[in-house]
């Protein structure tokens, strides 16, 4: 069983920035996915962004050219850089991951997650 545990959320004013992390305790198959989602109060839960373990990302159209995934595989650890963040960026933020002993997922932000991280505030004010 993996434990997903993330950190770095927190209340920012619009322009500013936050670095989120989510650390990946347990066994990690080879050929993983792992994602940010981020649930608004009211809104359904949405995938913002994602990377694969050869290091392949994806990006929804909202928070393109402002956040950056990456990861340490030293750390089984992700992070998610968030910049010039705006008010529609407040929700509660998840990290999630998904992995299988062969083939890589083709497309990682619309795979299905099967373990999910307890989930990190971010608020951001105007």
């Amino acid at each position: 069983q993996v434990q997903l545990v993330e950190s770095g959320g927190g209340s920012v004013q619009a322009g500013g920035s936050l670095r989120l992390s989510c650390t990946a305790n347990g066994r990690i198959y080879p050929y993983y996915c792992m994602a940010w989602f981020r649930q608004a109060p009211g809104k359904e839960r949405e995938g913002i962004v994602s990377i694969r373990g050869d290091g392949r990302q994806n990006y929804a159209d909202p928070v393109k050219g402002r956040f950056t995934i990456s990861k340490d595989n030293a750390k089984n650890t992700v992070y998610l850089r968030m910049n010039n963040l705006k008010p529609d960026d407040t929700a509660m933020y998840y990290c999630a991951l998904v992995g299988r002993d062969q083939f890589w997922y083709p497309q990682c932000l619309t795979v299905e997650y099967n373990h999910w991280g307890q989930g990190t505030q971010v608020t951001v004010s105007s």
